[in-house]
């Protein structure tokens, strides 16, 4: 399980050291793509073959389909911790992200998601304010 929060800091080569309690969960393998608003997700590779098997399964003729899968897909790419539990952000991703020299990484039970700190900050103030409209939304699908 993947849960916190916590403020990191990218080095000079792109290399951002992974929270500790995280770094049992990704010793079989590592996948780093682009996420959804901004931000990159991170997966242990078994939570990422049930994603990429899941996105496989969509119907190709569909134009969203091919687009999302195209966009977790294509992104990809593994990445290993090295001796001090770091791992190597490539560029295009820390691009697509805006990745500065501050970063937030977050845990959400399954994955991990690296932000640009200030989008992360603005992000969650936006959300926090519509908590009650949000909460309300996933109340009609039964949560």
């Amino acid at each position: 399980m993947l849960l916190g929060e916590y403020t990191h800091n990218l080095d000079t080569k792109g290399r951002m050291a992974m929270p500790v309690k995280f770094r049992t969960k990704l010793t079989a393998g590592t996948i780093i793509t682009r996420g959804l608003d901004h931000c990159l997700f991170v997966f242990s590779a078994q939570e990422w073959e049930i994603l990429a098997q899941k996105l496989i399964a969509l119907p190709l003729a569909q134009a969203n389909s091919r687009a999302f899968t195209r966009l977790m897909l294509a992104g990809a790419t593994d990445v290993n911790l090295d001796k001090q539990g770091r791992i190597l952000i490539p560029d295009y991703l820390r691009e697509y992200a805006d990745l500065k020299k501050q970063i937030t990484v977050a845990g959400l039970y399954n994955r991990i998601e690296i932000w640009n700190s200030e989008s992360w900050k603005q992000y969650k103030a936006k959300t926090e304010s519509a908590s009650d409209e949000i909460a309300e939304k996933l109340s009609e699908l039964g949560i």
